[in-house]
């Protein structure tokens, strides 16, 4: 496990099993599905936890098989198709050898659009690939990466997190030219995931599509409530601290079992000296976090116009809508006519500012959800 952390509710990035909870089904069945040759899509919402299940699951690949690679790659804040070849490029090169001058000579032979570089990270003081490539020139240098990867004669698995950008980049035919090379390389075993379900099953399950029924689809939820709070409660248990089931249960329902919440407020009482958790330490360490948070949730606030500013503030006063177009909802509220709601709507789901579970139209950000509410409060 590696130096104990002093914080063990992490709320980015991956550290260790013993950090990480539960997923153990999610995980197998991940497990079982790439090493029987299958890709398989991921979905869920974000902050839902799954980055750190794919780190977990690559944990796991990496301890039972080492000689295998796994490669993560977030193309979250890719644009086009430049982005994300730098970015692929970046993420193979110096994976699959470890030694630089090789990774070098491998590159002169193999990837000739490329221009990779040596460095030293400043940090660890240990060699570090850099690459660019000739621009104008991605379909090629897309076509010579995959072909390292096949060269390679390594089994390797590579995870592309939130792969429905892919679908939003100028070019038209990135689903096409990814397609064509994943269905010709037999030792390489993808996920592609993201946050966007919709877009993800149309590119997956459309007939119009490159990518259909390309992959075997799963979703992740919330952890299971009780594994969660034993969970949980073991680290406050280490500190001579209770963390009461019933104090869990009022912060897993308040936050509907979504995860990264749930562990940015565990993060917080952490934090704190309470020798007992209860409801009142709940709601002061999410009053905490508002308050660290309230001059982003200002400026977000502004960035949209009245009406786009009054639906959220009625969403955030209903915590869910069912009915959004409801007379009912929209005379409650004060709120403008159904096409104006409609309009708005769309700008911040769009915006990924709203979203809309099975349940009904929430807040995508909770947190912000309760700063609304407890700033504006209309009931």
């Amino acid at each position: 496990m590696g130096e104990l952390l002093k914080n063990p509710f992490i709320v980015s990035g991956y550290e260790s099993p013993a950090y990480f909870c539960d997923r153990t089904k999610e995980t197998e069945e991940l497990l079982s599905a790439l090493q029987n040759g299958q890709n398989v899509t991921l979905t869920s919402p974000r902050r839902m936890g799954k980055t750190g299940l794919i780190l977990h699951l690559f944990h796991q690949l990496n301890q039972r098989y080492p000689q295998n690679k796994t490669i993560y790659i977030d193309l979250l804040f890719s644009e086009n198709l430049a982005s994300f070849t730098k970015a692929f490029a970046s993420s193979v090169l110096g994976q699959l050898d470890s030694n630089p001058m090789k990774i070098l000579k491998k590159a002169a032979s193999v990837l000739k659009g490329l221009r990779p570089s040596v460095t030293v990270d400043e940090l660890t003081g240990q060699p570090k690939i850099g690459v660019d490539y000739v621009p104008g020139n991605e379909e090629h240098t897309i076509s010579q990466v995959f072909e390292y990867l096949k060269q390679s004669g390594k089994e390797c698995f590579i995870a592309f997190d939130e792969f429905q950008q892919i679908a939003e980049y100028p070019e038209k035919n990135v689903e096409a030219l990814l397609r064509s090379h994943i269905q010709h390389i037999h030792n390489v075993h993808f996920i592609f995931s993201g946050s966007k379900a919709h877009m993800l099953s149309e590119m997956f399950l459309s007939p119009k599509r490159p990518f259909y029924q390309s992959s075997t689809h799963k979703s992740i939820g919330p952890i299971d409530e009780q594994a969660y709070c034993t969970f949980s409660q073991r680290f406050f248990e280490d500190q001579g601290r209770k963390l009461p089931d019933n104090a869990f249960h009022f912060l897993y329902q308040k936050y509907d079992g979504h995860t990264w919440y749930i562990q940015k407020v565990l993060n917080k009482l952490f934090e704190t000296a309470e020798s007992e958790i209860d409801e009142a330490a709940i709601m002061g360490a999410v009053s905490k976090i508002l308050d660290d948070n309230e001059y982003y949730y200002q400026t977000l606030l502004r960035a949209y116009s009245k009406g786009q500013g009054n639906l959220l503030k009625a969403i955030a006063n209903e915590h869910m809508v069912k009915e959004i177009t409801s007379g009912t909802f929209i005379s409650r509220y004060g709120l403008t006519a159904t096409s104006s709601v409609k309009s708005a709507l769309k700008r911040l789901i769009d915006d990924e500012i709203v979203y809309q579970s099975d349940e009904g139209y929430i807040i995508y950000d909770r947190f912000f959800g309760n700063w609304l509410e407890q700033t504006y409060p209309l009931h």
